[in-house]
């Protein structure tokens, strides 16, 4: 009986790995992606605001795959980013600011490998 479940368990890993679905994809930043600023320089940022720092965190935020929009690495903090990172900070749990703080700059370097809440459209 436990031989059984052992390898219908197997199977089925195996099935889901095949078809993509045990692994999720994960949007781990490197520094070299995304080098406009020092990875140590995490100033709070808020809706139109401008600057290197900005670019960092467009930058970042697109590290995410799948159904979020890419945002231009243009430096400016737009109402297409402050959506974006609002549901950024919603899949970790934070509060959904929109400003990133220390806490938001951290889940932006070390994102969770998938978020289940749909994008707003």
């Amino acid at each position: 009986m436990r031989q059984c479940r052992l390898v219908t368990l197997g199977v089925v890993l195996c099935t889901a790995s095949s078809l993509g679905l045990a692994v999720p994809q994960l949007a781990a930043a490197t520094p070299r992606e995304c080098s406009y600023v020092s990875s140590t320089f995490r100033p709070t940022l808020a809706y139109g605001q401008t600057g290197p720092a900005v670019k960092q965190a467009q930058c970042l935020s697109n590290m995410w795959g799948g159904q979020p929009p890419k945002l231009p690495s243009d430096g400016v903090f737009r109402s297409v980013m402050l959506k974006k990172i609002e549901w950024i900070q919603g899949c970790h749990g934070l509060p959904q600011s929109g400003t990133i703080d220390a806490r938001t700059w951290q889940v932006l370097y070390h994102p969770v490998p998938d978020c289940y809440d749909p994008y707003p459209t």
